[in-house]
This record gives C-alpha cells, sequence and structure tokens, in this order.
C-alpha cells in the first residue's frame, strides 16, 4: 500500500541514522523525497537508494542558514508544486551541566536543534498554507520530556522542540496543518556512539527501557509514516515517545522472567 503516494517530503539530517530510515520508508511508500544534510550521502548510498521508486534526491543544507534554507524550500517547491510532509530530523548530541558547557557549545545545539527545526518550518509553511494541508514532524527526545544528568544543552533544545510543536499546531491546524513530534528512546544511531562507548552505562541505559533492549531507525520511521499519512488526519500537537516504554517509569528490580 502506497500510503504516501503523490505526496511530497522533505527530511532534513537525511544521511544517517532515523533520517535515513525515514528517507527508505517514505520513499517505499510511493514518495517524492528530498533529502537534506550538511553532507550529501556517500556514493554507495546514493547508489542503494536510486532502486528506489520515485528515486529520493540528495541535496547539501545546514539548517542553520536561514538564507540557504530559504532558497532551498522555495526550490523544492518551484520544482515539485507542492511541500506535504516535513520531517525535522536534523541533530547533534551534547553532554555536559551548564558549568560544564561552553556558550559555543550551547549555541551550537540549540541552533541545530531548535532554530534549523523553526527555520525548515517556517519556510516549508506557505506551500501548505497555500495548498491547505501539511503534516510538520519533528524530532523531540525522551530528555526533552523529562531531565537527564550532564546533559543541559540538549535537554533544553529538546523540551523547546515539544513546544515549537504545540504552538504551530495551534497557530497552523485552521489550514489543516498537522504538527506532530517523536521522543525517541536509545536508538542505534551513529549519534548515539556517546552511550555505546560505555559498556557498563550503555547496559543500564537499556534496562531503563521496558522492552529491555535498543531502539532501531526503522522503528522510529514507522511511526514518522503513520504522522505524515492521511491515516493520522486527526492527530496533531502530540509528542509521541517511541522509546520501548522508557516514558512509562523506572524499573527499581531486574525484569522478572
Amino acid at each position: 500500500m502506497a500510503r504516501l503516494h503523490n505526496k511530497v517530503a522533505v527530511v532534513t539530517g537525511a544521511a544517517s541514522g532515523i533520517g535515513l530510515a525515514c528517507v527508505r520508508r517514505f520513499a517505499a511508500e510511493g514518495a517524492q523525497v528530498i533529502g537534506l544534510d550538511v553532507g550529501v550521502p556517500p556514493t554507495a548510498l546514493l547508489e542503494e537508494l536510486a532502486a528506489l521508486r520515485p528515486m529520493p534526491s540528495f541535496f547539501a543544507l545546514d539548517v542553520r542558514d536561514e538564507a540557504a534554507v530559504q532558497r532551498c524550500m522555495a526550490e523544492v517547491r518551484e520544482c515539485h508544486g507542492r511541500i506535504d510532509v516535513l520531517v525535522n530530523a536534523a541533530g547533534v548530541a551534547s553532554q555536559g551541566s551548564i558549568t560544564a558547557t561552553s556558550t559555543e557549545e550551547w549555541r551550537r545545539v540549540l541552533e541545530i536543534n531548535l532554530t534549523g527545526s523553526m527555520l525548515t518550518s517556517k519556510y516549508a509553511l506557505p506551500a501548505m498554507l497555500e495548498q491547505r494541508g501539511g503534516s510538520i514532524i519533528n524530532f523531540g527526545s525522551i530528555f526533552g520530556e523529562q531531565g537527564c544528568g550532564d546533559n543541559v544543552a540538549y535537554n533544553v533544545s529538546k523540551g523547546a522542540i515539544s513546544q515549537l510543536t504545540r504552538s504551530m499546531a495551534i497557530d497552523y491546524g485552521h489550514a489543516n496543518i498537522r504538527v506532530n513530534g517523536l521522543c525517541p528512546g536509545l536508538i542505534e544511531t551513529p549519534m548515539s556512539h556517546m552511550v555505546r562507548d560505555n559498556q557498563a552505562f550503555h547496559d543500564f541505559f537499556v534496562s531503563q527501557h521496558m522492552l529491555c533492549r535498543s531502539g532501531q531507525p526503522e522503528e522510529v520511521a514507522n511511526v514518522a509514516l503513520f504522522l505524515a499519512s492521511d491515516e493520522a488526519s486527526f492527530v496533531s500537537g502530540q509528542m509521541i515517545g517511541v522509546d520501548g516504554g522508557f516514558s512509562a517509569g523506572r524499573r527499581f528490580a531486574p525484569p522478572q522472567l
């Protein structure tokens, strides 16, 4: 079933991890996907994706560059006539408390994770407003909904994504534009390498997911597909956990087998 047939989908952070999984999943469901990332994917990956129909296209874009974002969204609209779906998957990780985080690092994380999502949304919205419909999917985090030690810049950027999502859902719902967010738990992506590099912490973190495992990018992309499709036509303003039960609460004893 081609759930995104004839839809035009723009995905940021598209060259790896969850963004790449969304590119693959959306294209397989019939969407014309435009993938954006700070660097284009390696040749081997482009050759693999060339087998998909419609074939995704990739362009280099720094989501912090407002003029470049504006040009990019205008070009997508001119080339394809519309923008039906925007997935804001571009993001970076960070570690450190307030006193251990430089002002430069604070700005970098908020500019990519938060301002980047605002800018891409700002310049995709005119097309959605004109066509009276669209779906924007922002990427928050379990640590945008609850705190995590030594992670202040990331926590704040993702917490703000939750409010950005709700605010846009309120402001643009009248035009049948749905805005939702996903809050992944520990997902096995290149960005989560800092967790995997510490085996003891990795094992503990995994144990706090009630399914007793980490997730795969494809599992998040499946939920993003639902939100992008017409099946989610009455879903807006929601932050949805894709976290293996992490947000259900804490486990204080080993699981009962």
